[in-house]
């Protein structure tokens, strides 16, 4: 079993081989928006899990994930040749292909977080004109116990 350094720089140069093939030397038109986000690989080094995100003609348009997932299904024998030459390992690792959901999770995390700005700034403008109960400061401070030693 190799090491977990080891590991991580060979899922870090599979990600970078596997991004500049697809940009570059891949002429298939359904990986035209797809982007290599990261990749991971087995303790034995024989599998490799490549994730990655698809983006759409425009910002609007929805991005056609089942159509990047077939190209990169089409394309996964030259991409695993691609590796196998540029990592000079014994053992070429197994290509499997994920979509990568962090994109999502991000933007799901942005909004929660602009749905709580909303609520602090409403209860901002609500404190603006608002009065303490009791005294502004209900804790009994050092100064009180020096005045009832005396």
């Amino acid at each position: 079993m190799a090491d977990q350094a080891r590991a991580r720089r060979l899922a870090k140069r599979i990600s970078s081989i596997v991004a500049t093939a697809i940009e570059y030397e891949i002429k298939d038109p359904r990986l035209r928006f797809v982007t290599i986000t990261d990749a991971k690989v087995t303790g034995d080094l024989r599998e490799a899990t490549v994730f990655y995100t698809v983006m759409g003609e425009t910002l609007d348009a929805e991005p056609d994930y089942a159509e990047a997932a077939a190209g990169l299904k089409a394309a996964a024998g030259i991409l695993r040749s691609k590796v196998g030459a540029g990592t000079g390992v014994k053992f070429t690792p197994t290509l499997a292909f994920k979509l990568d959901t962090v994109p999502e999770a991000a933007r799901e995390m942005d909004e929660l977080l602009s749905k709580a700005r909303a609520v602090d700034a409403r209860v901002a403008q609500v404190a603006v004109g608002a009065s303490y109960a009791g005294d502004e400061d209900p804790y009994k401070s050092d100064e009180d116990e020096d005045d009832d030693e005396v």
